[in-house]
């Protein structure tokens, strides 16, 4: 009988394509189907960033809103193709997290090998921030993505002999794009001095070519260039940038306390969108293990970089509390040294025991199970049943797509973002009674008075506490609607 080689075997040689193939398709499905599983209602900041993306004017780069314009040039045309739903809001970031997903992928699989690169990015994308990232219609996700792409170009370009000049040039692209982002000139101006300060990072920049290099530079300042031509013609632009608009500076300690509250509070929930916690106990364990394991041969830039951007972090959340999902970005890397760090004392104490490593997988496979199961559960369940988070969100558009009418009444405050109604479905969108003729209305938010309509039927919601949230009026003397 022949004897069976194991490493000959097919599932195993190819075993770490097989588990990404497999990591990859599990993910896909899961981004386009977010917003039919977890929260499918509209928070108001993806209110105001759909209103934004859809009045954005041609000559933004110039005269008009600069700030995250490659989001809301991605959101202006997915609105405009679907119309205003909640699946086309959040379709720019479902897109974005699924490139963002892989980008992670290669960026681990750049400083790890295979296995602590593919566990690493399991425990990554399939963790509840990231997934709020990508179903969010916000440009929250470009504070993620961004720095993601730029260290993954940055490893190609450090990491070859002979970097190719194609990857500098993304680089440069990439940087121009990315200070369009609220605080990513820091991000810029911090790259700028841990190169500086990083001996190999140094030495690498000076031995890049001096095309490559030159293009580059031109490049990052030709966005520097539109941003200041942008600030003279709109002053609050380098303030939005900066996040230094209306923010005052006694708020910097409290912001970073309200910023990590739904990141470590694991009992309860704040009043917000975020889910608590955003960081299980066991992620963070294996973060601090990577924490502890980087102080050996910290200098290196690998080992360095997720402690100088967990910093980096701490100082845009005083900034802005939301800016605190930055985190995931150097958390992922000091997992993926904690991964490290624990599979190598395993496989050290049996180094010529093929046993003891295959026994490792039984620990493994729970421990990840442990970790992913409950995260994602969390996360599905989490936007319909926690009432403090489910509370933030408005399902109001959701339902004039299931009981559409041909005239709507809204609220003054709301008004901009209902009126894009008027583009994409022909639905009339007024602010005042008067401005209406239909014998049959629907009222959000609030109720009317004027006698010559009745109320017809109720249309309310079970995420929220006070459940009303759209009243359906009828002209006296008209046939009435469904009662409720």
């Amino acid at each position: 009988m022949k004897k069976i080689i194991i490493s000959k075997l097919f599932l195993y040689r190819h075993r770490f394509v097989i588990s990404y193939v497999i990591l990859t398709l599990a993910f896909v499905a899961l981004l386009f189907g977010l917003p039919l599983i977890a929260q499918d209602g509209l928070s108001n900041t993806e209110m105001e960033s759909a209103t934004s993306s859809y009045h954005l004017a041609m000559d933004a780069p110039i005269n008009g809103d600069l700030t995250d314009l490659p989001y809301k040039m991605l959101q202006k045309v997915s609105i405009r193709i679907f119309g205003l739903t909640p699946y086309a809001i959040k379709l720019p970031s479902i897109l974005l997290g699924l490139i963002l997903g892989v980008l992670f992928i290669l960026l681990l699989n750049r400083w790890f090998k295979n296995n602590v690169s593919l566990l690493a990015s399991c425990l990554v994308i399939l963790s509840t921030p990231f997934l709020f990232l990508a179903g969010s219609g916000t440009p929250l996700i470009m504070l993620v993505f961004w720095p993601t792409l730029l260290l993954w170009l940055g490893s190609k370009i450090q990491g070859e002999k002979r970097p190719k000049p194609m990857y500098s040039f993304l680089f440069s692209i990439s940087m121009a794009l990315a200070i369009f982002t609220p605080f990513m000139l820091y991000f810029a101006l911090f790259c700028v001095i841990f190169v500086a300060v990083q001996p190999h990072l140094r030495f690498v920049v000076r031995s890049l070519p001096k095309l490559p290099f030159t293009v580059t530079i031109l490049i990052i300042l030709a966005g520097i260039a539109a941003i200041v031509v942008n600030t003279i013609n709109q002053p609050t632009t380098i303030q939005e940038l900066l996040g230094i608009r209306g923010f005052d500076f006694a708020n910097f300690f409290p912001n970073i306390v309200d910023g990590l509250k739904p990141v470590f509070q694991w009992f309860g929930n704040t009043d917000s969108i975020y889910l608590a916690p955003l960081i299980g106990l066991p992620v963070l364990s294996l973060a601090l293990t990577g924490l502890f394991s980087t102080t050996k041969g910290f200098f290196a830039s690998r080992n360095s970089i997720a402690s100088v951007l967990i910093i980096f972090g701490l100082v845009i959340t005083g900034l802005n509390p939301d800016a605190a999902i930055f985190l995931i970005l150097p958390l992922s890397i000091l997992v993926a040294h904690g991964l490290k760090y624990l599979l190598e004392k395993w496989y050290g104490l049996f180094p010529e025991n093929p046993y003891a490593r295959l026994s490792a997988l039984l620990p493994l496979t729970i421990l990840f199970g442990i970790i992913i199961l409950p995260s994602l559960l969390q996360y599905i369940y989490g936007y319909h049943y926690n009432s403090k988070v489910a509370s933030q969100f408005d399902y109001s558009l959701e339902i004039i797509h299931k009981n559409l009418t041909d005239e709507v009444l809204v609220a003054r405050d709301n008004y901009d973002f209902y009126k894009i109604l008027e583009d994409s479905m022909g639905i009339k969108v007024a602010n005042e009674l008067d401005n209406l003729s239909d014998t049959k209305v629907a009222v959000l938010k609030a109720q009317t008075d004027d006698e010559s309509y009745q109320l017809s039927r109720i249309i309310t919601s079970p995420m929220k506490e006070n459940s009303d949230i759209i009243y359906l009026y009828t002209k006296k003397g008209e046939e009435n609607g469904t009662d409720n």
